[in-house]
């Protein structure tokens, strides 16, 4: 009986303590990563500014291979919505371009539906550095508590990060053709 007592409060105290960790995350996260791409803005902008050019480069296509995808709005640009549905790893969501400036920026609009809710706001900005062009990819929103919860055991710019690293280092090869 004193075993279980024991081992009920450790679990107790775990749990507060992963508690107080996550309420000590902060309210909003940011991911960001960059590459150095040798080309120019105008070659690799079409492949951000166009999201059905998305399956040439994006590092979730390769997640689920029977994704259902739709788009509508215009074909690139402000405007464009790109909506998925697949599997547990890609889940469900919505992506609109709000924003386009051309060879300079692309911000867009990141709806999740499944696994879990959530709305955050991407970024692709375009810095020309010579003959080559600095692209950043930034994603920012909120953190829900229960995101921190599961933070307090995962780092999510990791995590993230390292798909936007294999996102740009795919960008740069269809960019560079």
């Amino acid at each position: 009986m004193k075993v279980l007592k024991y081992l009920l409060v450790a679990l107790f105290l775990f749990i507060g303590g992963v508690l107080i960790m996550a309420a000590r995350q902060p309210d909003n996260f940011k991911v960001e990563r960059a590459l150095l791409i040798p080309a120019k803005a105008g070659k690799i902008f079409p492949y951000l500014n166009d999201l059905r050019k998305g399956r040439e480069w994006s590092p979730w296509e390769e997640g689920d291979l029977q994704v259902k995808r739709t788009f509508s709005g215009p074909a690139a640009g402000k405007g464009a919505v790109y909506d998925w549905a697949g599997n547990k790893e890609v889940g469900k969501g919505r992506l609109t371009i709000t924003e386009s400036v051309e060879n300079e920026r692309v911000k867009l609009a990141l709806h999740f539906i499944e696994p879990m809710e959530g709305d955050n706001n991407v970024e692709y900005i375009l810095t020309p550095k010579g003959e080559a062009t600095e692209v950043r990819w930034v994603m920012t929103g909120p953190m829900p508590f229960m995101s921190k919860v599961i933070c307090v055991f995962m780092d999510m710019d990791k995590m993230i990060g390292s798909q936007f690293d294999k996102g740009l280092a795919k960008l740069a090869k269809v960019a560079g053709k």
